[in-house]
């Protein structure tokens, strides 16, 4: 079939900037190998569901608590994800830690956006604003975002695409999120879903 497409799913906490990227990114045909079947929040009332609903895409939280704990909530994320024949896993955002076994379960399966260039102010502890506070506090010139598969290991995975974004005197973390954000993070996210979703199809031919 020409027209299949993988199915991907994206996991998020919070607000969804890059969900958003992605589903401009599909309606513009930048990501046209794939299509965003499902949306899971691990945390209730995150923005990124309404963005996901807007977007006329299946959406819901899964929390914790909800299933009982770490190993519910995976098993749950797990029957979610193989029930509507996911083919790619995208971390946009997503504040959870995930476990060795269910990383094994989707290996190279599941991606990530890190705000970083790493191996630089990544792993354990870096997530969010800390990057950015780390990259400024460090006196760096040169930072920007990774996109990555997802081991066992905090932003371990084999790296699969990188930009650099310049450091500009009197950046703030604030501004400095923002400009990795729209200068790469926003560009390489959906470059990647695209490059590993046309070699899923290519798989399949």
């Amino acid at each position: 079939m020409s027209n299949a497409k993988a199915n991907i799913a994206v996991l998020v906490s919070g607000g969804g900037t890059n969900l958003q990227a992605l589903i401009d990114a599909e309606k513009s045909g930048v990501l046209k190998s794939g299509t965003i079947r499902l949306v899971i929040s691990n945390k209730k009332g995150a923005y990124a569901l309404e963005r996901a609903e807007k977007a006329g895409i299946e959406a819901f939280a899964l929390t914790r608590k909800s299933c009982g704990g770490q190993e519910g909530f995976e098993k749950r994320l797990t029957e979610e994800i193989e029930s509507r024949g996911i083919d790619l896993i995208i971390m946009a955002g997503f504040m959870s830690i995930l476990s060795e076994d269910f990383t094994r379960h989707f290996d190279h399966k599941i991606i990530n956006i890190h705000p970083s260039l790493i191996p630089s102010f990544c792993g354990k502890g870096f997530y969010g604003l800390l990057v950015h506070e780390a990259a400024l506090a460090k006196g760096v010139k040169v930072t920007g975002a990774t996109v990555h598969y997802v081991n066992e290991i905090p932003d371990g995975g084999e790296i699969i695409m990188q930009k650099a974004v310049e450091v500009k005197d009197g950046d703030t973390p604030e501004t400095l999120q923002r400009r990795v954000m729209e200068e790469a993070e926003w560009i390489i996210l959906p470059a990647s879903a695209e490059k590993i979703c046309a070699g899923i199809l290519a798989g399949r031919a």
